[in-house]
């Protein structure tokens, strides 16, 4: 394996970089540039969204001002405070561990999940850094290894774009971040969410940081238009799929429901699909991009039959990754919520508790008719 290359170094003319990982003669990966700026994809907000937005800016603004040696720590304790107090999510999170690790016994799961949790505390942190001042600073902090694969991916394709798979794993919002702060093109599938002022912070640093957003519900030729600009388009592919959406494939041995209109873009387009994650390294402040080699498509001409397999390859990668630092990946979410229907549940408790809810709603809605009729 290689050595891990500093962005200073690997990006600049004539720069170090490690024999597997040289792309060119001149130490510069072959990277798209950064054209000019693209039309901001930030929602139009009512009065109190605005004001909420503005608000959480000038808040991160201010903490963005604290020393690192204070709001690492500050992180690393409301990490460790939402672990203590957010039952329902650590619930959600221990299933799951129980799930992808069956052979380890609970406190060593307990483990795990707490130090996920720590791990959110400081992206938490350095969210702050990212949102505030002086925030092209953190792309000092992180490195590169493997950059000859995607040198190689996007030369196989001949000016056609590569999707890059990852998760929500180390500090997701830093491993495009880093990229785009280097001038370099990147866009990201965003879903839109609910809370309008939220989705607008984090279009806003996003954006800020040089990520062209590309908002879901017009994904697909967003991401078309993109790849044949030979742009990289960033997919977290970690999260449930609806049932109307979904293939059903193995992670961590457990059918999960998972996106495949992301394999059909893959074939489509033939873009190649580079997984890269960001891993935290043992300091806890610096991290590393690691760029696996571009996965294998399968391509029988059997759609369904490709969608699948490709769907399962897909995940496979991140599930190697997660096995390697499960204490960075994000274990909270409903990841086995749309089930087969020939399955049970996994998450049981929290479908007694929406029947419960709905006949007591129910109970109550009768009992003025009865007492009407009496």
């Amino acid at each position: 394996m290689s050595d891990p290359i500093d962005f200073r170094d690997s990006f600049a003319p004539g720069g170090k970089v490690s024999r597997d990982d040289a792309v060119s003669d001149t130490g510069i990966p072959e990277f798209p540039r950064k054209r000019a700026e693209r039309r901001s994809q930030a929602l139009e907000l009512d009065a109190k969204s605005r004001l909420l937005f503005w608000i959480f800016r000038a808040l991160i603004d201010a903490l963005s001002l604290i020393p690192d040696f204070i709001l690492y720590p500050l992180g690393v304790l409301f990490g460790t405070l939402a672990y203590r107090l957010d039952r329902r999510h650590v619930r959600i999170g221990l299933k799951n561990l129980e799930i992808a690790f069956p052979e380890k016994s609970e406190p060593e799961r307990r483990r795990i999940l707490r130090e996920s949790y720590v791990n959110l505390g400081r992206s938490g942190a350095e969210y702050v850094r990212l949102g505030g001042f002086f925030y092209r600073r953190l792309k000092r902090r992180v490195a590169y290894q493997g950059l000859a694969h995607f040198a190689r991916a996007l030369r196989s394709t001949a000016g056609t774009g590569a999707l890059v798979l990852t998760a929500h794993f180390g500090n997701f919002e830093l491993l495009l971040a880093a990229h785009a702060l280097h001038g370099y093109q990147i866009s990201l599938v965003h879903h839109t969410q609910r809370f309008l002022a939220g989705d607008a912070l984090m279009t806003f640093v996003r954006e800020r940081a040089g990520v062209d957003i590309i908002r879901k519900h017009s994904a697909a030729r967003a991401v078309l238009r993109a790849l044949k600009e030979g742009d990289l388009v960033g997919i977290p592919y970690d999260q449930n799929a609806k049932r109307s959406e979904a293939v059903f494939v193995p992670f961590f041995g457990e059918p999960a429901a998972t996106a495949g209109a992301v394999t059909r873009l893959a074939v489509i387009s033939g873009a190649s699909v580079v997984p890269v994650f960001l891993v935290r390294q043992p300091d806890r402040r610096h991290h590393r991009v690691v760029i696996h080699e571009a996965i294998t498509l399968q391509r029988t001409g059997d759609t369904d039959a490709d969608v699948l397999e490709n769907s399962r390859r897909f995940v496979k990668a991140v599930e190697d990754t997660v096995r390697a630092h499960p204490e960075q990946f994000l274990w909270t979410h409903r990841r086995y919520r749309t089930r087969p229907r020939d399955l049970p549940p996994v998450y049981d408790w929290e479908v007694r508790k929406h029947y419960s809810g709905r006949a007591l709603a129910s109970r109550a809605g009768q009992r003025p008719q009865q007492e009407q009729h009496g």
